[in-house]
């Protein structure tokens, strides 16, 4: 994953309830039992027995890869395209979501996009009337130049000083590199052009649909990367949000934010600085 990139499914941290997360207890070789998970200070587990308590206590489960790193004592189990957690001794087993509560990120929801890419524009295919669970997983990466020519108008709200320099933004409201990303170019006086992909689920294409189809996008923009509460407008047409969602698809943008210099396509992946967004967007720089 690339630092500053948001990849997923799920909710703006501001609004998010913690609720509990649904635990239950490995006993034996094949039973489930409740537990109550004590959470403790634990050192780094040994992958080796964390995967050989595994396979004893759930045989039939394939585990494709552990990771104990960063996650405060948790070991994720990615079994084909779910998630779990376990503790060091793969005693407990969680079912729910981490949230990194210092990024206000949704590290499930990241990893869950990136073991299945094509949820991306899964939902956008549903609403567009395709059959979604024919959707082959995306997995090229985003190209280094692409045209936003046919993109339609309704799909992007715009901001910033008209004579700023220009930059076009695929984003979600619920990434937090789009919400530090938004800040900068703010900063640098950009001319933008928001195109939200809802690479974070139905809460984050619900907010979409609410910037978008509220009387001043801009300012519900700017809101929704506050954390403010968004009203509920009068439906519009949101076929634009479908295209913006189905072009990600189609030029591999598995994370947010993505930038494109819209004078040549060129695209970059993931936060930048002022400086940097500066250097890319300056009419001095080279093309193509």
């Amino acid at each position: 994953m690339i630092e500053g990139l948001h990849s997923p499914a799920q909710r703006r941290w501001p609004r998010l309830a913690l609720g509990v997360a649904t635990l239950a207890l490995l006993s034996g070789a094949t039973g489930w039992g409740a537990a109550h998970f004590a959470a403790r200070s634990i050192g780094s587990p040994d992958l080796a027995k964390v995967k050989a308590a595994l396979k004893l206590r759930l045989p039939k489960t394939p585990i494709d890869a552990i990771n104990c790193e960063g996650l405060g004592g948790l070991c994720e189990v990615a079994s084909k395209t779910t998630l779990f957690y376990v503790d060091a001794r793969a005693k407990y087993l969680v079912i729910g979501r981490v949230y990194d509560m210092e990024a206000r990120q949704d590290l499930t929801a990241a990893r869950l996009l990136a073991l299945n890419p094509d949820l991306l524009a899964a939902g956008a295919a549903r609403r567009g009337g395709g059959d979604g669970d024919d959707a082959q997983p995306q997995t090229k990466s985003a190209p280094k130049q692409v045209s936003l020519a046919g993109l339609p108008a309704n799909g992007a709200v715009t901001w910033g000083p008209a004579n700023g320099p220009k930059v076009t933004v695929f984003s979600d409201f619920h990434c937090g590199y789009c919400k530090k990303l938004s800040a900068q170019l703010k900063a640098i006086g950009a001319r933008v052009e928001e195109r939200p992909i809802s690479i974070f689920g139905a809460e984050a294409r619900k907010d979409a649909e609410r910037v978008l189809c509220s009387q001043r996008p801009e300012v519900s923009l700017h809101a929704a990367y506050s954390g403010l509460a968004l009203a509920n407008p009068a439906p519009c047409d949101t076929r634009g949000l479908d295209a913006n969602e189905a072009f990600a698809k189609a030029h591999g943008f598995n994370g947010t934010p993505v930038i494109v210099r819209p004078s040549d396509g060129a695209v970059i992946e993931g936060y930048r600085d002022a400086a940097a967004l500066r250097a890319f967007l300056s009419p001095t720089q080279p093309q193509g």
